[in-house]
């Protein structure tokens, strides 16, 4: 009886730490970038809703394996995908004969969360075991089986992770804790986007402004280019025509008229002819 009663102190206060912690989780949580960047309202929605009640059972998932080969200067990763915030991960890990290099990482959107730091670890001599908790979803639990340190050994990893998902009521209590910190964030966001529209409509109005003004101008100097255009090939045959008729004139000045040097040449005979007959 004392045995059982403590058993059930020891899973009381855990499912105590797991609800505080997972309170704590929700009440930081962030929606990420991709979320609120979005064209659709619907991906925030879904995150925040979080799993679905619609015959929820809170069933754990069991990930195992035996004795899986590592082989040398190589390296094994094992990721698990969870979706359900406040899920506590438990695992165990062994080798068969020699030691290995082990370590869990947590990847998100956002990037990379150690977890357990990796690093050799004595498992073949005896299992390690470890329990956390996942409270920042959707995310891949990746356990991280590293053999490249060795030259000249396999390695055989026996590894069984347990994944237990929230209760029914801490699903229920996660929503409303999400939804009020998401509803926060987007509140706050849709505060500076209307700040910065009303920054951009004013910037987009005074350019409006200024491109009709100056598309008006242009239309102005348009008007002027073609008249000059117009005057400028005017004037051009104008000089052109001009320096014909200067050419022309200063050789009539020079050599003469044609005319007048044919005259000359034919009044001299008629004289003649003129006092013979008399």
């Amino acid at each position: 009886e004392e045995a059982a009663a403590r058993d059930a102190a020891r899973r009381e206060a855990e499912a105590k730490a797991v609800a505080e912690a997972t309170a704590s989780a929700d009440a930081a949580y962030v929606p990420s970038p991709s979320l609120l960047t979005s064209p659709s309202p619907l991906p925030l929605l879904r995150q925040v809703d979080g799993p679905t009640l619609e015959g929820y059972s809170g069933k754990e998932s069991v990930y195992q394996a035996k004795s899986v080969p590592v082989p040398l200067r190589s390296r094994l990763d094992v990721p698990i995908h969870i979706s359900a915030g406040g899920s506590v991960v438990e695992y165990t890990v062994k080798t068969l004969g020699y030691d290995i290099a082990f370590g869990i990482t947590a990847e998100r959107e956002e990037g990379v969360t150690i977890v357990t730091e990796s690093s050799r670890v004595n498992c073949h001599l005896k299992p390690i075991s470890g329990k956390f908790l996942v409270g920042s979803v959707p995310c891949a639990i990746v356990f991280s089986f590293d053999n490249e340190y060795s030259w000249f050994r396999e390695k055989q990893v026996t590894y069984k992770v347990t994944v237990t998902p929230p209760s029914r009521e801490n699903v229920i209590a996660g929503r409303r804790r999400r939804a009020k910190s998401a509803l926060k964030a987007v509140t706050e966001d849709r505060t500076g986007a209307d700040t910065r529209l009303s920054r951009a409509s004013a910037q987009r109005s005074g350019l409006a402004a200024e491109i009709a003004r100056m598309e008006k101008e242009l239309a102005e100097k348009k008007k002027s280019f073609d008249v000059a255009e117009k005057e400028e090939r005017w004037l051009r045959d104008r000089v052109a025509l001009r320096k014909t008729q200067e050419e022309m004139l200063r050789k009539r000045l020079d050599d003469g008229w044609n005319d007048e040097t044919d005259k000359a040449e034919q009044a001299p005979d008629g004289a003649d002819e003129g006092k013979n007959e008399s």
